[in-house]
């Protein structure tokens, strides 16, 4: 470029600064053609039960396309019309289907990305029903079978939760036999089924005199939030550090034996309660005793605080990631501030 070349260049582009800084010409960035990357479809089974419809919920407000499984009988069940709605209010996409109609399965599984399964403890064996499916419709990138509770491969449980700990143990042996991609989340204790009474079955509300506290009340447990589990759960869907591998969500400031929770629950009501501690041999015989639910109860309260089944081993890369370290930008709710609403 010679001299007069560059004088013209210089003074074109001064020209046109000038212009533009007195608002002559009107300025718009270009547009680059940089897609937005898009967010999986989620398919929920059981997507109306308990733990269910709060992780629908997380689905719909991150923005991912929610699809929720429902027989035609749910839509119109007075006892769900609350959720059904609140379903709806979010965009909630209703697909007709059942988990024993195979057929309406894979129909269902073949729109989506990815299968969440949040059905009950009755149908936990019948996810085998939602393996065979997968595999046939051969398209999911992600199966997060239905767990939400202790790691089921490192519990020391005894009847009747052994049994419900090793069905779902054996479904994650089926989904690793088959070869499909899965997370399995570590969700420990709902928040909402225990604090809200400190874990004394057949109460209504936290105790003010006395508190029935299982083992010594020295081995920590660990108690989130159901919408928590909902935010950790929906953040893992198309992370690539949650495949295959087990998502913990062990919160800090949640992890706190059963001891500290008495004593964080007498700060706030300023008064100290009478603290009865049963013994393991004793509880075991209580276990054996008591009848369902509350044998089913009993058991779980002896693995998480007697057995320590909730941090009683390390988290190891090889096989699980941990929530709150993931995704620290997550607000979870502490177990402090949960018990305040009771005060």
């Amino acid at each position: 470029m010679d001299f007069s070349v560059t004088h013209l260049f210089l003074l074109s582009l001064a020209t046109l600064s000038l212009a533009l800084s007195l608002q002559l010409i009107p300025f718009r960035f270009p547009r680059f053609p940089f897609p937005m990357a898009s967010k999986s479809k989620i398919l929920f089974i059981g997507g109306t039960g308990y733990i269910g419809k709060f992780i629908v919920e997380a689905s719909a407000k991150a923005g991912h396309p929610t699809y929720v499984l429902v027989r035609e009988a749910t839509l119109s069940n007075p006892a769900k019309s609350k959720v059904i709605e609140n379903f709806k209010a979010l965009g909630v996409n209703f697909v007709l289907g059942d988990l024993y109609d195979h057929e309406s399965l894979v129909k269902a599984i073949k729109q989506v990305d990815v299968v969440i399964s949040t059905v009950g403890h009755g149908q936990l064996a019948d996810q085998g029903k939602i393996i065979a499916a997968i595999k046939e419709a051969g398209n999911v990138k992600r199966f997060f079978p239905s767990e939400f509770g202790n790691d089921v491969d490192r519990v020391h449980a005894v009847e009747p939760a052994k049994s419900a700990f090793e069905t779902k143990a054996k479904i994650r042996r089926a989904v690793e036999a088959e070869g499909i991609p899965y997370t399995y989340v570590s969700s420990n204790f709902f928040a909402g089924y225990f604090l809200p009474t400190l874990n004394q079955p057949g109460a209504s509300s936290p105790p003010r005199d006395k508190v029935v506290i299982l083992g010594d009340g020295n081995p920590k447990a660990i108690f989130i939030k159901e919408d928590d589990i909902g935010t950790y759960t929906i953040r893992a869907v198309d992370d690539p550090r949650t495949l295959n591998k087990v998502l913990y969500i062990r919160p800090p400031a949640n992890t706190i034996s059963f001891n500290e929770l008495v004593s964080l629950w007498e700060k706030k009501i300023g008064k100290s309660l009478e603290r009865i501690y049963v013994p393991e041999e004793q509880l075991l015989k209580n276990i054996q005793e008591a009848s369902v639910p509350l044998n089913v109860i009993l058991a779980i309260g002896h693995s998480v605080f007697v057995k320590g089944d909730h941090t009683n081993f390390e988290i190891e890369p090889s096989f699980g990631v941990e929530a709150t370290a993931l995704y620290p930008d997550v607000k979870y709710t502490t177990v402090d501030e949960y018990l305040n609403q009771f005060v």
